[in-house]
């Protein structure tokens, strides 16, 4: 197990170089200075020269990517902010801290609606229970999230004034965010627990308990349900990935201070330190989360252990023998 823990977190390396390539490339490609960005039109050409010389864009692209990664493996320095001169780790960690608290909850809500809706789904099948699960999750699937944001912000804070327009001044400015988030990840949970509840509920170990006379709540439950949500387990880490790129959007709309609408502001700036650093973070964050949902197949069911751990090496001798 600790090997395997140890293999996956390796896997970063790459993908952070993949990550930061591109972007590095992009911005070479992306017209515009940031040294004249950062000094205004009202500088002389003598300062902004002398502005790109201290942030070493005058080097060769190659340097320049060369001394980030060094940075970063020696000092875990992702370079400072273009626009505050603070380290763009210093800035990106609160922000950080608030997309976590939004993302979690988001993916709490739309998985714990999504799973009951899917439970009362296979329970009910092809009854009206059916339709009715089927039309509400797909709703919530068709509307784009920041329709559903403007709806409720519209709802909430303009006509109820239950809740705040924008910002997280505290802890009510966090619901409409989660919420929006939330909702729009229903249809697949919904989807994914009535399909495996149903291909469980068939299964003869069903069966044989409905035969000894056990409660269909103590079938449900305790038998189907915890085999059926490997699938959902699944699919919970695909949401939270989903939810911290959505929530680049969603930050923007609802004025919320997380990385999202951080790396959008410096986008818009051309601060290409925070672009940069705020891309690897996420990388980072997404690949400890891939970790974690492949940890939490073990603890569903722990004879997955040997098939997850083992896997990629049967894949290799197959490949190998063919």
């Amino acid at each position: 197990m600790i090997k395997y823990i140890i293999k996956r977190v390796l896997y970063l390396i790459p993908i952070l170089i993949g990550v930061s390539a591109i972007i590095f490339a992009l911005k070479t490609w992306t017209p515009g200075d940031p040294a004249r960005s950062i000094l205004g039109n009202d500088a002389t050409q003598e300062q902004v020269d002398a502005k790109r010389e201290e942030l070493g864009l005058n080097d060769p692209v190659l340097v320049q990517y060369f001394h980030y990664i060094k940075d970063i493996v020696t000092k875990g320095d992702f370079g400072d902010s273009y626009r505050t001169g603070k380290p763009v780790l210093e800035e990106i960690l609160p922000r950080l801290k608030t997309s976590a608290i939004i993302t979690l909850g988001s993916v709490a809500i739309g998985a714990i609606i999504g799973v009951f809706l899917g439970i009362i789904s296979a329970l009910k099948k092809y009854t009206w229970a059916d339709s009715l699960v089927l039309v509400i999750s797909m709703f919530f699937q068709s509307v784009p999230e920041f329709v559903v944001g403007l709806a409720l912000i519209f709802v909430f804070a303009v006509n109820l004034h239950l809740l705040p327009a924008s910002g997280i001044e505290n802890a009510a400015g966090y619901i409409m965010p989660m919420l929006c988030i939330g909702l729009a990840s229903i249809a697949n949970y919904t989807r994914i627990t009535r399909s495996s509840m149903l291909e469980v509920l068939g299964e003869d170990y069903i069966r044989t308990a409905r035969a000894k006379g056990q409660k269909e709540s103590n079938i449900t439950f305790r038998h189907a349900l915890r085999n059926a949500m490997i699938p959902v387990a699944q699919s919970i880490g695909t949401s939270l990935g989903n939810s911290i790129g959505g929530g680049m959007v969603l930050e923007t709309v609802f004025g919320v201070p997380g990385v999202g609408k951080y790396i959008t502001d410096s986008i818009t700036q051309r601060n290409y330190p925070s672009v940069l650093g705020g891309a690897l973070i996420i990388a980072m964050v997404l690949t400890i989360i891939n970790l974690l949902v492949d940890l939490s197949f073990i603890a569903i069911d722990p004879r997955l252990k040997t098939t997850i751990i083992t896997g990629s090496k049967k894949c290799k001798k197959t490949q190998a023998a063919a």
